[in-house]
């Protein structure tokens, strides 16, 4: 992933470093810090792991409304169809929040990109909380690029996200079917990979990655299922504003599946896919992620599965009474 420019490295107090430099496309791992020396043990030692999974949940009726009013025992969580006992219960969490908001920024969504500059603007104003809140700002074509490292500073994040532009860059990856117009390439799973290995691994707290894309991937070099297993490793929750110029694919004689995309990576992790037929509804879809966010229950458990391998393990969660529908990611895998 590249940086543009001079790349502020910040954390919660503005200040920790973030490993988020690495080159564009090219996944290599920087050398281990010097190890430091420890005095060898002279007696035995014993080893205690005690991992506690954080489930975040958002609950809706039957007609879609938001619930925000359950308790801890309206709740039931299974790990792998096992109960699991919640230890942990909050409502509206307070917990810190780390944003990413990753624009797509191939020939495809020249027509939607000034819509979604300002309205994320807006975004970032209404849900991001002084002294306890961060976001950063990507985009993705032929590159990956971090345009913004992670920071309060709403002026920095608005000239990041005024700095997205349509470049179709050089011949582009997939052949273009008109002979003299420039397709592009959209590496929209390496982005998702770069994003929660080497933006969010290290962070606490609700991560989640902000996509603005039709969920059309050309020429990553990551996989679909390679770019949610990153997320999930991460426990990143993924929405997505999904607006889909038509037109384009059909003019460019283009097949499109990015919907399929969107849903997998937004349910799998929690999140959710908010589809924009209409450029004017662009700030409806934003709306309903900020209501989301304020409103997400936080669960927490520690596994009684005796299984000690990094497998991933299948997370369910429902409500006992009533009709409605939870929205919760689909498992995780265990921290070794």
């Amino acid at each position: 992933m590249k940086t543009r420019g001079r790349s502020q490295t910040i954390n919660r107090s503005e200040a920790a470093p973030i490993a988020a430099a690495a080159l564009v496309l090219i996944f290599s791992i920087a050398p281990g810090a010097r190890a430091q020396q420890i005095p060898e043990a002279t007696g035995p030692m014993l080893k205690v792991t005690t991992e506690v999974v954080n489930v975040y949940a958002v609950v809706r009726d039957k007609h879609g409304r938001l619930i925000p009013d359950l308790t801890k025992n309206d709740f039931e969580i299974k790990e792998d169809n096992i109960p699991q006992k919640i230890t942990y219960f909050s409502r509206e969490t307070d917990t810190p929040l780390t944003l990413a908001i990753m624009v797509d920024t191939s020939p495809s969504q020249e027509r939607v990109l000034d819509t979604e500059q300002s309205e994320a603007k807006e975004f970032l104003r209404q849900i991001l909380r002084p002294n306890r809140d961060l976001a950063c700002v990507m985009h993705f074509d032929l590159e990956v690029e971090l345009l913004q490292d992670f920071t309060a500073d709403l002026g920095r994040l608005d000239r990041a996200i005024d700095e997205t532009q349509i470049n179709g860059g050089g011949r582009g990856v997939l052949p273009s079917p008109l002979p003299s117009r420039n397709i592009g390439g959209t590496h929209l799973y390496d982005a998702i990979y770069l994003a929660a290995t080497q933006l969010m691994s290290q962070q606490v707290g609700r991560k989640v990655l902000i996509l603005l894309t039709d969920g059309e991937d050309q020429g990553s070099r990551e996989t679909l299922d390679q770019a949610l297993e990153s997320a999930q490793k991460s426990d990143c929750i993924i929405y997505a504003i999904d607006i889909v110029d038509r037109a384009f694919y059909g003019l460019n004689n283009m097949g499109f599946n990015g919907d399929s995309v969107l849903r997998k990576l937004c349910e799998q992790t929690g999140g959710e896919v908010l589809k924009v037929k209409k450029i004017r509804n662009t700030a409806e879809a934003f709306q309903k992620i900020a209501d989301e966010l304020r409103t997400q229950y936080l669960l927490g458990y520690t596994p009684s599965n005796p299984r000690n391998d990094s497998g991933f393990r299948k997370i369910t969660v429902r409500v006992t009474s009533g009709n409605y529908k939870v929205q919760a990611r689909a498992g995780y895998y265990p921290h070794q």
